[in-house]
């Protein structure tokens, strides 16, 4: 499967040891988890562009980059940061399930159902591997759009933008997507659905 830009950079600074560190804490191949990680980095930069898209949804989304995932003097140390998650640190920076809530609001689960059945995992496993990647790509996406500065929110949501269209765009992200994100279940993405979204990205959290 093909993946989007900003997905395909992260997957290649995860080649070697990181997809090995994620195969070995799910129990599977480095084989399967390299295709699980590379379907997994486009839904989450696509739900994010999705979320993106609307001004108040980009302007928070930068304003937790800039609360909680800063990358440090120096610049982003991936190994170092795929250790904590792993060790299953408890800091906004690396709590997976919670950034997975504000990401996906209440389709969380089906993320992981349909990545489950997009990369034949197990409910639990995609769902851990979701929870995994999630700090990952926001560290990743601060790394790249805050850098030494305050960030723009027009580039991060136009940066997005184009992950959400290109993931809309290839066939087995597609249907993936469109799922979790059609959370009214009409087949349509409304305004319902974006409000939900708006609702839990990143709201509210000190």
């Amino acid at each position: 499967m093909s993946t989007t830009p900003l997905a395909n950079n992260l997957l290649q600074q995860l080649q070697g040891g990181g997809i090995e560190q994620i195969a070995s804490q799910l129990g599977l191949q480095p084989a399967q988890a390299q295709s699980a990680v590379a379907t997994a980095l486009p839904l989450l930069m696509g739900a994010l562009g999705r979320n993106a898209q609307q001004p108040e949804g980009a302007d928070a989304l930068l304003g937790a980059l800039q609360r909680d995932h800063a990358p440090p003097q120096g610049g982003l140390d991936l190994g170092g940061l795929l250790g904590s998650v792993l060790g299953g640190g408890a800091s906004p920076q690396t709590d997976g399930a919670g950034i997975l809530g504000h990401i996906f609001g209440g389709s969380a689960p089906q993320a992981a159902s349909g990545l489950g059945q997009a990369t034949g995992l197990d409910s639990g496993r995609s769902s851990q591997l979701l929870q995994i990647l999630a700090p990952i790509v926001l560290s990743f996406l601060a790394q790249r759009f805050l850098g030494g500065g305050a960030g723009n929110a027009s580039q991060l949501s136009q940066a997005l933008g184009e992950e959400h269209q290109q993931a809309r765009a290839e066939p087995g992200l597609s249907g993936l997507l469109g799922s979790v994100l059609d959370q009214d279940g009409d087949g349509q993405l409304g305004v319902g659905d974006l409000l939900k979204l708006g609702t839990g990205l990143f709201g509210n959290k000190g």
